[in-house]
């Protein structure tokens, strides 16, 4: 009974929706509302690593290969694939009746350019490119790719599940500079964006694809067949978390894709409603900072703040004492994996605040402000940055919070400037374990810098050899030693400080069936029933 009366509490709240619930259509059509993480600005999902802008992506694009939920790398636009003896040509194939949404085929051609494009932007996709000495239409529907030399991951970046997912666009716009958001929401997936009903920062819409040929297989993942069994998904952005909560106890909502913690009580309280860890590799908090400008140009400045932060308090300040949904792992390639190594770190992360205050003195640090940019819209950004913060005034750092809304964030974290011309020294993000359980696939220890590299430019030409030698290498164990050495350069030269691993709860009502799991919401398979 206390659950009601809270969220009866919140019922002015309630009328901040109103707007966008009132949409709803009068026809019979099954529309699915669901309450994302935040709000839809970026469209283009290869420009940037945004998880919004990734989810955007897997509704209306499709990819060539996808990897289902054992992580094995299965066909999706591709019908089949084959490799030559010496392993240096992949031969792909498209399957049959693949269409863009202007109603044009799907080419050979638009494949290339679409992973020249992908190329460029996401770490694997540049290891891939290294090795790649040639793309070749042979005819409409096939094309090969040609490798310099044997390189044992080309099927697993080419099916990669999340950010930056190598989706096909057609020719026209894959041409579109990497740097550039793309001039049109082409795709040839399983929903149509509904360009005309799109309000940024308020509300999404796709439609479903009637022309679009799921594959026959079950679905698993990313992969298999994408049928798609409402009419609408509408995104809705709600950034007050009880409204949302009210909404979807309410019916006024169909999916709430991450709330925060604290509300779990009252969805368990509900037997209407079922929880759910979708993600079941879990995500990674965190810090990056911005190398190219003081302070964190220098190591020790970086290994400071290391020693300054105490991961768990991150962790509780943002879940709680719940230990079901999170837990502390000093790895970049996440805990319990193959290259789960936490080498390197040995005393960071544990708030040593006296081993912090004399590291930041040896390292000359002259009190220059450091700007951390704190999201406040999304439930799993907005409690980091002030307990970050906190943890590096007790070291002696000169800290400013500047809050803003993540897509704010998203935008603001690619310009290259000081931070007294528009610039900034650090941002906390999240990353799916999925992004980060390999030296390649993790964009956190890409060490290209401001050539390449991702957003914060790390530079490191010894991380770029071990790197290599990792995607080089075939044998399992040399990896998981090249992955614990790669880790040991990682804590002396701190490209990132991985701030703990979370289990984020999806909650939806129990008439919603056919709910995947993944690295990434799917909203293909779902269906709206009367229970």
């Amino acid at each position: 009974m206390q659950f009601k009366h809270i969220l009866m509490g919140a019922c002015a709240a309630l009328a901040l929706s109103a707007p966008l619930l009132a949409s709803a259509p009068a026809s019979a059509e099954t529309v699915l509302r669901v309450v994302k993480h935040s709000s839809l600005r970026v469209l283009d999902p290869i420009m940037t690593t945004a998880y919004m802008s990734r989810n955007h992506g897997y509704m209306i694009y499709d990819t060539l290969l996808a990897m289902d939920e054992k992580q094995v790398v299965k066909p999706q636009m591709a019908e089949s694939w084959k490799v030559s003896d010496d392993g240096l040509t992949y031969t792909f194939t498209l399957r049959d009746g693949l269409m863009w949404h202007d109603g044009t085929p799907v080419t050979a051609e638009d494949c290339i350019a679409s992973i020249k494009r992908w190329g460029k932007n996401d770490g694997m996709g540049q290891k891939l490119m290294e090795f790649t000495k040639e793309m070749k239409a042979l005819d409409a529907k096939s094309f090969t790719l040609v490798l310099k030399e044997p390189y044992g991951l080309v099927l697993e970046s080419l099916g990669k599940p999340s950010s930056n997912v190598p989706f096909m666009v057609p020719k026209k716009l894959a041409e579109t500079p990497a740097s550039e958001p793309m001039p049109e929401q082409i795709g040839s997936g399983p929903f149509k964006w509904v360009k005309e009903d799109f309000q940024p920062g308020l509300k999404a819409v796709y439609a479903k694809n009637t022309d679009y040929k799921p594959r026959s297989e079950a679905p698993s993942w990313a992969s298999g067949g994408k049928v798609v069994k409402v009419d609408k998904v509408e995104w809705v952005t709600m950034p007050d978390h009880m409204t949302a909560a009210n909404a979807l106890i309410n019916g006024e909502i169909d999916y709430l894709e991450n709330p925060p913690t604290d509300l779990l009580p009252i969805f368990e309280a509900d037997s209407n409603l079922e929880m759910r860890i979708i993600n079941k590799l879990g995500s990674q908090v965190m810090a990056r900072p911005n190398h190219l400008h003081p302070p964190f140009n220098n190591p020790k400045v970086l290994q400071a703040m290391a020693y300054a932060i105490n991961q768990k308090d991150v962790m509780v300040g943002m879940i709680g004492n719940d230990e079901r949904y999170y837990k502390t792992c000093n790895s970049y390639f996440i805990c319990d994996t193959t290259y789960g190594s936490e080498a390197g770190s040995e005393g960071m992360m544990k708030g040593d605040i006296e081993t912090a205050k004399k590291l930041l003195k040896e390292s000359g640090y002259d009190g220059t402000k450091v700007l951390i940019m704190h999201p406040t819209d999304v439930a799993t950004l907005s409690s980091h940055p002030p307990i970050v913060a906190q943890a590096m005034r007790k070291a002696g750092f000169n800290v400013e919070l500047q809050a803003m809304d993540w897509q704010s964030v998203v935008s603001r974290r690619a310009k290259k400037d000081p931070v007294d011309q528009g610039g900034w020294n650090m941002f906390i993000t999240t990353w799916v374990g999925a992004d980060l359980i390999n030296p390649v696939a993790n964009l956190g220890v890409n060490g290209k810098g401001a050539n390449g590299g991702w957003f914060g430019w790390y530079e490191s030409a010894k991380m770029e050899e071990l790197r290599d030698k990792f995607a080089r290498e075939t044998d399992p164990a040399k990896q998981k030693a090249l992955a614990d050495e790669i880790s040991k350069l990682g804590w002396s030269t701190i490209p990132n400080l991985p701030l703990g691993q979370f289990f984020a709860v999806s909650v939806f009502p129990k008439t919603l069936k056919g709910v995947l799991d993944g690295p990434a919401p799917y909203f293909w398979n779902i269906e709206k029933t009367k229970g």
